[in-house]
């Protein structure tokens, strides 16, 4: 067989596959629209953690050595580990281990 002839066999059956495709696709019935998932409430704007975890954020690598940042870190870790832990639990006003 000619080259010529195997490209023009090939594109038919792309074009012929597509068009099948297109077919069945548009014969489905619609799904039924689904309901948009509500957004999780936005932290409170007045939790102290949140607070002071943006301060450190904006600290950079100075945060490392920030005793406040430390503590507020430590309470972040133990709010999302700890089974069972408050969302909205202040950070205590003990000082960190260690510093």
């Amino acid at each position: 067989m000619e080259p010529k002839l195997l490209v023009r066999i090939g594109a038919i059956i792309f074009v012929a596959i597509a068009i099948t495709m297109t077919a069945i696709e548009m014969s489905r019935a619609p799904e039924p629209s689904r309901e948009e998932p509500v957004a999780p409430v936005a932290a409170n704007e007045t939790d102290p953690l949140l607070i002071e975890l943006r301060r450190c954020q904006a600290l950079g690598a100075a945060g490392a050595d920030d005793r406040d940042c430390l503590r507020a870190w430590a309470e972040n870790r133990r709010r999302f580990l700890a089974p069972g832990a408050r969302p909205m639990a202040r950070i205590d006003d003990t000082p960190a281990e260690g510093n």
